[in-house]
Formats: C-alpha cells, sequence, structure tokens
C-alpha cells in the first residue's frame, strides 16, 4: 500500500464501520437491541444513553425487555422511546419496560429500504470525498517533484482499486441487511 493511501486508510474504515453501526439501528422484523443505540434518556437531571441507565435484552424473536438498574428511571425510558417513533409497542410494567416488535408491513419494508439506500449513498459520498482527498495529495506529490509519473499512476491504481473493495464492502452490508428487512 503507497503511503498516501496508508496515511488515510484510518478514515476509509472508519466510514465503513460508521455505516455497519448505522444501519444496525434501522428496524427489521426481528427484536434487535441496537434499534436503541441512538436513544437519550434523561435521568439525574441530564441525558444519558439508555444502555448508560438500563439492561437491554432480546426476550424473544418480537420483544425487547429493557432493566433500569435504578427502577425510577423507568418513566423516563418509556417517554424517550416514546418520543423516538421507533414504531415499536411501549409496555411500561414497573420494574422494566417491554418493547414489542410489530411484523413490518410491505410498505414498511419498502420505507426502510429506501432509508437504508439512502445510508449507503452518504457513505459512498463520504468515501468518494476521501479518496479526492488521497488523489490531492498525489497530484500535490507529482507537482512537487516527490515522485515519479509512474509512482502517480500505480498510486491512482491503487487508490482506485481500494475505493471499489470499500465500495464492495459497503454494497455487501446494504444487501445483507435488506434481506434481513425483507426477510418475512
Amino acid at each position: 500500500m503507497n503511503d498516501f493511501l496508508s496515511t488515510r486508510q484510518a478514515d476509509f474504515e472508519g466510514t465503513v464501520d460508521f455505516f455497519r453501526r448505522d444501519i444496525a439501528s434501522l428496524r427489521t422484523g426481528r427484536a434487535n437491541p441496537a434499534v436503541l443505540d441512538n436513544i437519550q434518556v434523561e435521568a439525574y437531571g441530564v441525558m444519558n444513553a439508555l444502555n448508560a441507565v438500563a439492561n437491554i435484552s432480546v426476550s424473544d424473536a418480537r420483544s425487547i425487555s429493557i432493566a433500569p438498574w435504578d427502577k425510577t428511571v423507568s418513566k423516563a425510558i418509556e417517554k424517550a422511546i416514546i418520543e423516538a417513533d421507533l414504531g415499536l409497542g411501549v409496555m411500561n410494567e414497573g420494574d422494566k419496560v417491554r418493547l414489542t416488535v410489530p411484523a413490518l408491513t410491505e410498505e414498511n419494508r419498502r420505507e426502510t429500504v429506501k432509508k437504508l439506500n439512502e445510508k449507503m449513498e452518504k457513505a459512498r459520498i463520504n468515501i468518494r470525498q476521501k479518496r479526492e482527498d488521497v488523489k490531492n495529495m498525489i497530484e500535490k506529490a507529482m507537482t512537487n517533484k516527490e515522485i515519479s509519473e509512474d509512482d502517480r499512476f500505480r498510486a491512482m491504481k491503487e487508490l482506485d482499486d481500494y475505493v471499489a473493495k470499500k465500495n464492495d464492502e459497503l454494497k455487501e452490508l446494504r444487501d445483507r441487511k435488506e434481506k434481513d428487512v425483507m426477510e418475512i
């Protein structure tokens, strides 16, 4: 791997990792605690991540159980989940909050796939921007006579191959998630 690409490799990896985490929060037909990752709960006068104030577990394929460590926070957890509008049924049982995951309708599935495609396009744009940054570094080195024209062509070819690999990785993640969403 050339020096230009290796200095920015972590940026490319970060984009793929962000996309992986981002699509994990999309709802499929099964219970998945990742849909709650972005929920913030007001507890003790400050906003906290839901998993910082409660234990989250999957009871079965259609329900998620949230057991707050402090029972006085259960009302705030219920409120935060309702406000997040995730399309989940919320039942406060006093000592825990139970979420039921309704089956996705065909329309919901298509809407989720649409969101998935939008998220993928944002990730691909981010990859293209990072590619452009590396390309500019290579061009600048060529202009400053730090590398030869042959080295420039080799570096550009390596960059394009790497970007194609990362785009394939994004597509594979998207395809797997789409399969999960469309599965009945």
